[in-house]
């Protein structure tokens, strides 16, 4: 579950970040300035300062918690495919790395979109032995790349549902596994990593990925739809209230999207344009209570948000808020209960 304190991060994401020019890298900084030099980065990328940087996240253990961890990740992965040419050089460079943080430089090659990343990851392979099955299951597709991540899971059609009930043992006794099938709908982190590659590229792709989860902003069907959904379209617009070109190529694509990303796409732009953020805010919560009240579409009782509870929509720090945060000086803070998440939070702002 993730444990978060709301309180800062939405409070932080409405305040204006200042246009400040990315600063040199200390590797005995702390993660407060790092965290700034992240979210400047694409201002001015300074790609000799990104080991520095990344040191930093190690040493700091960022990293502790992979769930919480996502646009450190995300920044990551983007810097080694921002520039191919020096990918391996860059790579090497994070070594030695902590053996319990090796995941992080495994999963950063896979998600790095790199044309070549298998390679790549085959070649360090040998500095992180203990990472081997994690490899494997990267190189043999077993786990998703960043791109091959689906939105969401594909659903048995009526035909599967048939074949299941003909091929299905009656007598044999079932068998219950974790789910661990990824998808944006259901890893609320994957949208964290998408804005942290959109820092260390620029590259408009993690954006145009965002922007497909805004239908769920409008979603009743399930909280963590309702969740990223109204994550992705706050995060947005917040960002874009600081981001003229952010802004400018939303109002581009406006007129290319079906309707279902048309009108939240549209919500997000006004709010953006002037500087409107509270109203997205109470329309998420709204969101929110009506689910709360009335269940999903799927199952209208309210025995579905007692099975659901309030900790499923607790957030990690999303990326506007562990970055724009540093920039008032308040850090992202992890800790407290499972209550304090995205419901709790909104509700005392009634």
């Amino acid at each position: 579950m993730r444990i978060v304190a709301l309180a800062a991060i939405l409070l932080t994401l409405s305040q204006s970040v200042s246009a400040a020019v990315a600063p040199n890298i200390d590797p005995r900084a702390s993660l407060g300035v790092v965290q700034q030099w992240i979210y400047n980065y694409r201002a001015k990328p300074d790609y000799a300062h990104v080991p520095a940087a990344v040191r930093v996240l190690f040493h700091s253990q960022t990293f502790r918690e992979p769930e919480n961890a996502g646009i450190y990740l995300g920044f990551i992965a983007g810097a080694i495919g921002s520039n191919p040419a020096k990918a391996e050089q860059l790579v090497n460079s994070f070594f030695p790395v902590p053996p319990e943080d090796e995941w992080v430089i495994v999963r950063a090659i896979a998600y790095s979109g790199l044309p070549d990343w298998r390679n790549l990851l085959r070649k360090v392979e040998p500095k992180m032995p203990g990472r081997r099955v994690m490899v494997d299951a990267y190189l043999s597709a077993k786990l998703p790349t960043l791109s091959e991540i689906p939105l969401e899971e594909k659903k048995p059609g009526a035909l599967d549902k048939l074949r299941a009930v003909f091929t299905k043992n009656p007598f044999k006794k079932e068998e219950k596994k974790i789910d661990m099938t990824l998808s944006y709908a259901g890893n609320q982190d994957l949208l964290d990593t998408l804005w942290g590659y959109y820092f260390a590229t620029g590259s408009h792709q993690p954006i145009l990925r965002i922007m497909q989860m805004l239908p769920w902003s409008k979603s009743r069907d399930t909280v963590d739809k309702l969740t990223v959904g109204s994550m992705a379209r706050y995060t947005l617009a917040s960002y874009a209230v600081r981001d003229a070109d952010l802004r400018d190529f939303l109002r581009s694509e406006l007129p290319n999207q079906p309707a279902p990303i048309k009108e939240p796409l549209a919500e997000v732009i006004e709010a953006a344009d002037t500087v409107q953020l509270a109203a997205v805010r109470k329309d998420a919560l709204a969101a929110v209570e009506e689910l709360k009240t009335k269940g999903s579409d799927a199952r209208r009782n309210v025995n579905f948000w007692g099975q659901v509870g309030v900790g499923a929509v607790a957030l990690g720090c999303v990326s506007a808020a562990a970055l724009g945060a540093v920039a008032v000086g308040i850090p992202c803070v992890i800790g407290g209960s499972a209550s304090q998440g995205l419901l709790s939070f909104w509700e005392k702002q009634q």
